[in-house]
């Protein structure tokens, strides 16, 4: 008898551990097929992972010498002093031309700073305002800033036109277009300057002070090259503003901090008279001729000189 209950005790507890072995594989096979990245590393396939990029690094750009040259760019225009009609005792109006050929001026053309690059970036910036020196009836000279320019009329001035063929479909010529050439900073040699000479007997001062500047450009039509003239005027008082900026090449010192400003307040520039202001609006070369224009011109400059000394008395 006792042998029997042993019996079925142990088929009894095969029986529930078979069960239960079971219950865990069945589990099992839920989990994987519920939840696949358990499955052997054999089974899954992992993705390559791309290889780490270095950072770049952020590099300043290195200081170019030893110190920063900011005086120049932080610097103002010293403005004229107040005048009033009633001061002016004395005023006469002078055209003078400065040549970048000439030794004194060869700064003007310099390829670190060309006066006429300045001029043409800030036009083209919308910094400046370029004026059409066309004569009119009403502008007989031309430089009473009353037309103004657009930046591609003002390029236009300098660059020679070419003309362009035109094709068809076919390839065959059918016409020719004009078009401006491109503008070379060199050929521009010469620049004119417009300025009244003032004695203000307020201050007791006789004084030149600068009104408008335009570069000359030496244009071509029909195989013949006519005189210097200028390709538009520049109001001098709104570009000082830029020229103050502007530091000038000097071949004796680099740490001059001269600016165009300064050279043209000071004078640090040769020039020649070409028209003086008269009753018959006649330029130099109108009643001259040859070596008697330079005359004509050196006895404008030594009548003004001497207005100034005969003011006093000594």
């Amino acid at each position: 008898m006792k042998t029997r209950i042993l019996s079925f005790v142990l088929v009894l507890g095969s029986l529930q551990l078979a069960a239960q072995n079971a219950n865990r594989n069945k589990t099992n096979q839920n989990n994987a097929q519920s939840n696949p990245a358990k499955q052997p590393a054999a089974v899954q396939q992992v993705a390559p992972q791309p290889a780490p990029q270095p950072k770049k690094k952020t590099v300043d750009r290195p200081l170019d010498g030893y110190y920063k040259k900011d005086n120049i760019l932080s610097a103002r225009v010293t403005p004229y002093a107040p005048l009033r009609e009633a001061d002016v005792f004395f005023s006469r109006r002078i055209w003078r031309e400065i040549d970048v050929r000439e030794k004194m001026n060869e700064a003007f053309a310099s390829p670190k700073a060309r006066l006429i690059d300045i001029i043409m970036d800030a036009v083209t910036a919308g910094e400046l305002t370029a004026y059409d020196p066309t004569p009119r009836k009403e502008d007989p000279n031309g430089d009473a800033f009353s037309t103004v320019f657009t930046p591609q009329q003002a390029f236009a001035q300098f660059a020679d036109s070419v003309l362009v063929p035109q094709f068809d479909a076919d390839g065959n010529q059918i016409g020719a277009e004009k078009k401006a050439g491109e503008f070379n900073p060199d050929s521009v040699l010469k620049f004119r300057i417009k300025e009244d000479w003032i004695f203000d007997k307020q201050r007791s001062v006789f004084e030149p002070r600068i009104i408008g500047i335009a570069p000359m450009v030496r244009k071509q039509a029909a195989g013949e090259t006519f005189e210097d003239q200028p390709a538009f005027w520049i109001y001098f008082p709104e570009v000082s503003q830029i020229l103050v900026t502007k530091e000038v090449a000097n071949r004796h010192n680099d740490a001059s901090s001269l600016t165009y400003d300064d050279v043209f307040m000071k004078r640090l520039f040769s020039s020649y008279i070409v028209k003086e202001s008269n009753d018959k609006d006649q330029r130099i070369k109108d009643y001259a001729q040859g070596i008697d224009r330079l005359h004509e011109s050196e006895r404008i400059k030594k009548a003004l000189l001497d207005f100034e000394h005969d003011l006093w008395s000594y």
